[in-house]
């Protein structure tokens, strides 16, 4: 019984933690313009990650795109900045990570 009671536990965990990005990206309103794998307004997931594969800097650049905004990169349309009060730090990295894995 004990030994399920963990299993459940860490099960939960497992979850939370894999939902955890996903989560902050919706509360940050960044699905409203990209999804994993079709363009909307931005690209998808997937093309971001297929871009920066093998870019050691990825996570940096992407972060550094996130909280300052732009356009250029994929078309005219502008994406705005993202502060800290719309996704935090440790957010932010985990869902750029999380979108170069896509």
């Amino acid at each position: 019984m004990k030994q399920l009671l963990i299993l459940s536990s860490l099960a939960v965990a497992a979850t939370t933690a894999l939902a955890a990005p996903e989560d902050a990206m919706n509360k940050a309103g960044c699905m409203a313009c990209h999804a994993k794998d079709k363009k909307i307004l931005g690209p998808a997931f997937k093309d971001v990650a297929a871009k920066y594969k093998g870019d050691k800097d990825a996570v940096t650049k992407l972060t550094e795109k996130v909280r300052k905004g732009g356009s250029g990169v994929w078309g005219p349309i502008p994406m705005p900045a993202n502060g800290p009060e719309k996704i935090n730090d440790a957010d932010l990295k985990a869902a750029v990570e999380w979108v170069l894995k896509s």
